[in-house]
């Protein structure tokens, strides 16, 4: 199942859940209107991909409870036996991850949809929040290396709450019957500030000071993800077959220049100015064909062939536990699969799109995970503000009638964008279309279309 929302200005995540299954198969088109112009001249596919694709895949518990529960089970092998604390530390990393998402995620669609009932739905948070960090400090571990790294990722999970509750209270707007709720915000996050000062987490001088504030958070919580992130290891392929191309190219051409030159100087005979004319045109001529002919020969020998190969390592035991292949290419139209055809629902005034195509296949080694997880969860930050230069900042008037009266209204001119993604795996198929709208200062509105 692929979930996707807007992350920032430009950004959209796309998050899919892997399962246990070995092999995955994604396709990800994205449908860019014609009037932007985009083509592979202004941004070439390599380019595009460095800049717009960023892929991570972390460890994935679809139990809520199990990495706590497991955190505590090798606490207490602990007490028994020298032990290394890395299950610990993954473990403990993996509970607290999955809640800043899945936190991140809700404040995100509370903030960007505001629910009707927008009582229940901050009363549903903060008591889930509630319940998770209580069941963290439920189970403080004694011995002093454990205890550092609880220290460490209980300081940031309180910092964090405190954060995104006070980033509810100031961007949603309350109603006059709705300020007791936003007081309970506010209550909750003073009762965070405090928890961390009585514990003493953090000096007078980082709590006085919000860069210094800041700039810890930020390294805790890189804490929290390294455990349970899998490090990407990437290899572009086709550099060698690119390098034999050209040279290959060269020499046929020169080859073919220099036996000219032969059959000139015969025709010509002795070296006069129409034979080093006719020299000189040859070379030209050359300079013209050779670059076309060999990019044009280098399409043809990597169209619908993979262009990068990546390993996915486990930083905790630095053992290889998947690989990956993936493809990007701008298309038409017709050369996409007939699913993703019937998804798009393509028409007359959509022909002219530019259709740019992602595909990645994984397989993952789930014997090599460390033992308990056999389930990842992938995430994909679609960065579209590579499109920005292409968006106009303008506005139009659009008229109505409001009774015997005709009211000017001025909006703002906005591109829709097209986003279809298939999932495949094993026997199954998942295929799903979003439509994304965006102005010049970032995404508007993302909607999933049934």
């Amino acid at each position: 199942m692929v979930t996707v929302d807007s992350n920032e200005a430009f950004s959209l995540r796309i998050v899919r859940d892997l399962g246990d299954y070995p092999e995955h198969e994604l396709d990800m088109c994205l449908f860019v209107p014609g009037e932007l112009s985009l083509t592979p001249e202004l941004i070439s596919e390599r380019a595009f991909y460095h800049q717009a694709f960023h892929v991570n895949r972390t460890y994935h518990s679809q139990v809520q409870l199990e990495p706590l529960v497991r955190s505590r089970l090798v606490q207490r092998i602990a007490k028994h036996q020298d032990r290394p604390t890395s299950e610990y530390r993954l473990s403990l990393s993996l509970y607290a991850f999955q809640y800043v998402t899945a936190m991140e995620q809700e404040v995100g669609r509370i903030l960007r949809d505001r629910p009707e009932n927008l009582r229940e739905a901050l009363a549903e948070l903060l008591d889930l929040s509630a319940t998770i960090i209580r069941r963290l400090r439920r189970g403080s571990p004694k011995d002093d290396a454990m205890r550092r790294y609880y220290t460490n990722i209980d300081n940031y999970l309180s910092w964090f709450s405190e954060q995104q509750f006070l980033r509810l209270a100031a961007e949603l707007e309350f109603a006059a019957d709705e300020q007791d709720i936003r007081e309970v915000l506010l209550r909750v996050a003073r009762r965070e500030a405090k928890y961390r000062v009585e514990h003493e987490y953090n000096s007078e001088r980082v709590n006085a000071d919000s860069t210094r504030m800041s700039n810890k958070m930020r390294l805790l919580r890189r804490l929290i993800e390294f455990p349970v992130t899998l490090r990407r290891v990437g290899q572009e392929l086709g550099n060698v077959e690119e390098r034999f191309v050209k040279a290959g190219i060269a020499a046929v051409v020169m080859t073919a220049v220099s036996f000219a030159v032969l059959r000139a100087r015969d025709t010509l005979g002795d070296i006069t100015a129409v034979f080093i004319g006719a020299v000189a045109l040859l070379y030209a001529v050359r300079e013209v064909f050779k670059d076309d002919i060999r990019q044009k020969l280098w399409l043809w020998l990597r169209k619908g062939r993979p262009k990068w190969r990546h390993q996915y390592v486990d930083p905790n035991n630095e053992s290889i536990v998947g690989k990956s292949l993936e493809w990007i290419d701008f298309k038409q139209f017709a050369d996409l699969p007939d699913a993703i055809q019937k998804a798009r629902k393509a028409n007359t005034p959509q022909r002219g799109e530019t259709i740019l195509h992602y595909r990645s296949w994984s397989k993952m080694l789930t014997s090599r995970f460390l033992s308990g997880y056999a389930t990842t969860r992938e995430t994909v930050i679609l960065d579209l503000e590579v499109l920005s230069p292409l968006l106009e900042q303008s506005t139009y008037p659009i008229y109505r009638q409001d009774g015997n009266e005709v009211v000017k209204d001025i909006v703002e001119k906005r591109s829709v964008l097209n986003l279809v993604i298939r999932e495949r795996w094993s026997d199954r198929e998942d295929i799903q279309r979003w439509k994304v709208v965006l102005n010049r200062n970032g995404i508007v509105e993302t909607e999933a279309i049934d």
